[in-house]
C-alpha cells in the first residue's frame, strides 16, 4: 500500500474530515464564500431538501446569505458519522436550528451526507444532500459536537452536567 493508502485508511484521515466538516459549517455561519469555494471540487452538486439539484455558482451564490444570526438564533451540528470507502468519504451529521420569525422560535432538524473524494493529495466536496429530519427520527442531545448561538461558537461544555 503506498502513502496515499495508508492515509486513507488512517485516524488522521478520519480527523481531517471531522476538520473539514467543522470548516464547512464554520463557512456557513460565517457567509463565507471565498472559504467555502475552497471546499467544493469543480463539478459539485447539491441535492436540496425539496430533491431540487443546485450547481456549483448559484449555491455558492446562496452561501453568500444563507446564515442569518437574528433569524437563526441557534444552530448546532450532532451525531457526526463519517465513513471511509476507498478514496471516498461520507461525511454525515444532523443539524438542529432554531428559527425565528415574527417574534415566534422554531426549531427543527435537517441531516446531510456530504460526499468528498481525495484527489491531488486532497479531500474535495463533491457533493452535498440535505434533508428534513422527522421528529421521531430527531438525535438526542448527548450527539452535540457544537453549538452556536447568534452565529457565535459556544465554548464546549466539560462538566458533566
Amino acid at each position: 500500500m503506498n502513502a496515499t493508502g495508508k492515509y486513507l485508511h488512517s485516524e488522521r484521515a478520519m480527523a481531517d474530515l471531522s476538520a473539514i466538516n467543522d470548516r464547512f459549517i464554520e463557512n456557513f455561519v460565517h457567509n463565507d464564500v471565498a472559504g467555502h469555494d475552497r471546499l467544493l471540487h469543480p463539478r459539485f452538486l447539491a441535492i436540496d431538501p425539496d430533491g431540487g439539484r443546485t450547481g456549483r455558482a448559484a449555491y455558492l451564490k446562496r452561501w453568500a446569505t444563507g446564515f442569518d444570526p437574528e433569524v437563526i438564533v441557534y444552530w448546532d451540528v450532532r451525531d457526526e458519522l463519517i465513513t471511509l470507502i476507498g478514496n471516498t468519504a461520507l461525511v454525515r451529521a444532523t443539524n438542529k436550528q432554531v428559527v425565528r420569525r415574527d417574534g415566534r422560535d422554531v426549531a427543527s432538524m435537517s441531516t446531510y451526507t456530504d460526499t468528498y473524494i481525495y484527489e491531488d493529495g486532497r479531500w474535495w466536496c463533491i457533493q452535498a444532500h440535505i434533508t428534513k429530519v422527522a421528529p421521531a427520527r430527531e438525535p438526542g442531545d448527548e450527539t452535540i459536537k457544537t453549538v452556536y448561538i447568534k452565529g457565535v461558537k459556544q465554548p464546549r461544555s466539560t462538566g458533566s452536567g
